[in-house]
Parts: structure tokens; C-alpha cells; sequence
């Protein structure tokens, strides 16, 4: 598009859009359920490491403007072809649809529950998701006004309903029990690996900063300001859970924003719960459809992915990929449907894919800032190497305590490892008889940007090199 047509608002909304789902209503309740009010603590340690990894982010953005496939194309440049096909395959692809799967599960279940009509619950998800491919098959403008109305919306009613716990004006007799369930220090930090689910996806507003204005600038704070919104309201409903509803049941309950709402207000308080839960998954689902359909462009640019995602409309939105997305999460719904057990695992094996990404981004700046210490940047990373690094080890720590129960993480584990080692021979394979380049080689920055244009993929497959 020639006029850009997002400013700081959409951005915000953008970030706030995938971090603020219905299994981070989930993860909060129970988060608080084992430390209490503390878990404000770990929020707030992991707010910080995502708002440095967002920094990373911004960075990386502002060597390689404008690149539609976002991380992925700074990991090809950085690293090479292996890690990128390994991290954007499991890192995004597989956890984002995975989440976004079991996020309108939940939400299915919670409508299901609440409203109690005669019809499956897997209709809800199937009637949000119409919405949302029709409103992303229309164009980034279509896709911003949704995203602010739904993001804003969110964000106000879970501020309200904080609130109304905070100072105990709910209908319902507020309940007495102790502020903190647990004080010890290193049971707060292990929380961040909870926590952390909590601010994931904020790098969504990448993708689309070709179309924002004074990107440079509105990019980086949109992403930093929507993060600090969300830790500020979710800070003030770990408050009101105090007031209203029993730690112990918070951390049982496989719906714990149902069972504050019902706690707080009755049965219109259940209600508004299941109407912000409903706000979550329209809110999680648009920008997961947004972003991915475009990170599958900019792949198939560099050729790590299909050539038909990188297919336009007339609205220039890649159809392709924004069909495949939408019908991937109602697949992933309907398998994970009515078993909140299998949901809480599918989350956190996609937590650990998503870390891992995160954890490659710091690695790309600190490659670039050695191979390009003098390359212009009109965002930089303050205080040299420190924060990349700290991002690197706070969030290897939080893969390593990625459960608190030992099985569990060790399940987690397996499973994340199995299909790490399926997609690295899935890579060398691709790589290697596909795209024809070194497997193990990082491509030069100016080639990856060249990828951009789609001569770069006619003429290299006119001549044979690609296929």
C-alpha cells in the first residue's frame, strides 16, 4: 500500500491483541491460586524479559525495515536457513496455531457453560472464526478497526472488573484469607515460566510496520506500551481474585476468569467473564491470522515455505495463508475440545517453541552487532550486549522450569525435543533439494532483502537454482 494507514493506537492494539488470550485468563487465575498476590511479582520479572526481547525485536526491525516474514528473515540472515525453517516452523507456526486452537477451545467450552443453548460448543468457534477470515480477507484497515475495538474493549471490561474486586464493591460477600500463599523467594521466580504465557506475542505489531506511520518510533512503543497496559490490568485482577475467590479454587479450576465473574457479580458476573473471554479469542485469533499469513509470505520469498502463500488478493492480503491459518486453529480446536488437561500441556509445549524463538532473536542481534557494529539502526538495544544476554538466560530459565510438576515438564520436554528433531531433517532436506543453497550458511542481508522483491524468486527458479 502507498498511504500507511496505522499509527500508535493500532500498534498497541496489535501487541495487546495476542498476549491478552483466554488462556492467559487461565494462567492468571491459576498462577495466582499457587503464590497469591505475589504473582504480581513474577508478572512483572516477566513483563520485564519480554519487554527487552521486544527491544531485540525493534532492533532487528530497524537493520531489516519492512521485511514481511519478520524474524524469520532475520534468523536466515543471521544464522542460516536450518534455524529458521527449525524455529519459525515450531516457534510460530506450530505454537501459534496450537495456541490459537486451544484458545477457542476454552472459549467454546466457557459459551457452552454460560449460555447453555442447544447447539455444540464447537459452533462458537466456528462462528468467530467466519468473522475473523472475513475481516482479514479485507485488508489491514478492516483487520486494525476490529483489533482496536475488540483490544480496547478487553482491556477496559478486565480493568473494570479488577477494579470492582479491588475495592470489593461485588455483589457477592467478599471472602477472608491471606494475602500470600507462598513467600519463598525461589518459588516467585519459577513462577515467571507461568507468568511468562501472560505477555507472549507482543512481536506481532512487526509484521505489519510497513503499514504504520513513523514506524521507527511507534513500532518499539506501541509494543512496550501495550506489554505495560497489560501486566497494570492484569496486576489489578490478581488484586480483586484476592477479595473474592479462594486461591485454592483458583488454582483447580479449569476456567478460573468464570469462576471470578461468578464470585464477583453472580451469574452476570459469569457472564461478562465469558463475554470478555469471547473478546480474548476474536482478539487472539485476528492477530494470529494477521501475522502468520504475512510471516508465510515473507517465507515464501525467500522460498523456506510454498510459493502460494506468498499469493495476494485484491486487497493485498495473502489469502493463502490466511485460509490455511484459519482452518489449522479450527482443526487444532476441535481435537483439544472439552479436555482442559490436554489444553494446559498443548499450551505449554507451544510456551517452550515460542521461547526458543525469542531466545534466537537475541542471538541474531548479537551476531549482527558483531558482523554490523557501524550499520545505521535507527532503534538500538541500550547498555551493549547486557540485555540480550539477560533475555537469553532469564527465558532458558523458564524453559527449564517450564512446569512445576517434574513429569509433566519432563513430557513437555520429549515432546518439544521429537518434533524439534522431525523439523531439522524436515530443513536439511528442504534446503537442501529446494532451495539449493549451503545448508548450515547464513544468506548475506542484502540477498535476504533482495528476497523481498518476486524477481528474485522468478529468476532464480528461471535458471534452474531454485525449484
Amino acid at each position: 500500500m502507498d498511504e500507511k494507514k496505522l499509527g500508535l493506537k493500532d500498534v498497541v492494539s496489535v501487541s495487546v491483541g495476542l498476549v491478552i488470550a483466554t488462556s492467559s485468563l487461565v494462567q492468571l487465575g491459576q498462577g495466582a491460586g499457587e503464590i497469591g498476590v505475589l504473582f504480581i511479582a513474577a508478572m512483572i520479572m516477566a513483563c520485564i524479559l519480554n519487554m527487552i526481547t521486544m527491544a531485540t525485536m525493534s532492533e532487528l526491525n530497524s537493520l531489516m525495515p519492512n521485511v514481511t516474514g519478520g524474524l524469520a528473515q532475520y534468523t536466515l540472515a543471521g544464522v542460516g536457513p536450518v534455524p529458521t525453517i527449525v524455529l519459525m516452523v515450531g516457534g510460530y507456526m506450530i505454537s501459534n496455531i496450537l495456541s490459537s486452537g486451544v484458545e477457542a477451545s476454552i472459549f467454546a467450552y466457557a459459551m457452552g457453560q454460560v449460555l447453555g443453548l442447544p447447539v455444540p460448543n464447537f459452533f462458537w468457534t466456528l462462528a468467530a472464526s467466519i468473522v475473523i477470515l472475513i475481516a482479514n480477507l479485507r485488508g489491514v484497515d478492516m483487520f486494525a478497526k476490529v483489533q482496536d475495538l475488540v483490544s480496547y474493549l478487553l482491556l477496559g471490561s478486565m480493568l473494570i472488573m479488577g477494579l470492582l474486586g479491588v475495592f470489593r464493591l461485588g455483589t457477592v460477600t467478599p471472602v477472608t484469607q491471606p494475602a500470600v500463599m507462598n513467600g519463598d523467594f525461589k518459588t516467585v521466580v519459577s513462577m515467571t515460566a507461568v507468568a511468562f504465557w501472560l505477555f507472549i506475542g507482543a512481536e506481532y505489531a512487526i509484521p505489519i510496520s510497513r503499514e504504520v506511520k513513523n514506524a521507527s518510533r511507534n513500532v518499539p512503543l506501541g509494543m512496550f506500551l501495550g506489554l505495560g497496559l497489560i501486566c497494570v490490568v492484569q496486576s489489578i485482577m490478581v488484586l480483586g481474585f484476592h477479595n473474592y475467590t479462594l486461591w485454592a479454587d483458583m488454582s483447580s479450576s479449569p476456567a478460573p476468569h468464570l469462576l471470578y465473574g461468578e464470585a464477583l457479580l453472580g451469574r452476570p458476573g459469569q457472564i461478562w467473564m465469558a463475554f470478555v473471554a469471547a473478546l480474548a479469542v476474536i482478539s487472539t485469533q485476528n492477530s494470529t491470522v494477521q501475522g502468520l499469513s504475512s510471516i508465510f509470505s515473507g517465507m515464501s520469498k525467500t522460498n523456506l515455505m510454498p510459493q502460494f502463500f506468498g499469493k495476494v488478493n485484491r486487497h493485498n492480503v495473502p489469502y493463502v495463508g490466511v485460509w490455511f491459518v484459519t482452518v489449522t486453529i479450527l482443526f487444532c480446536a476441535w481435537i483439544s475440545q472439552d479436555s482442559s488437561d490436554r489444553i494446559s500441556f498443548l499450551i505449554l509445549v507451544g510456551s517452550v517453541f515460542w521461547m526458543a524463538s525469542y531466545i534466537m532473536a537475541h542471538i541474531d542481534l548479537l551476531i549482527f552487532r558483531h558482523r554490523l557494529p557501524n550499520a545505521p539502526r535507527r532503534f538500538r538495544v541500550p547498555g551493549g550486549p547486557v540485555l540480550p544476554l539477560v533475555g537469553i538466560c532469564g527465558t532458558v530459565y523458564m524453559i527449564l522450569n517450564i512446569s512445576t510438576d517434574p513429569v509433566e515438564r519432563n513430557q513437555i520436554w520429549l515432546v518439544a525435543g521429537v518434533i524439534f528433531a522431525i523439523l531439522f531433517v524436515y530443513a536439511i532436506f528442504w534446503i537442501h533439494f529446494k532451495m539449493r543453497i549451503p545448508v548450515f550458511r547464513p544468506v548475506p542481508m542484502e540477498k535476504v532483502l533482495a528476497m523481498e522483491n518476486s524477481m528474485y524468486y522468478r529468476i532464480r527458479k528461471k535458471r534452474g537454482i531454485w525449484k
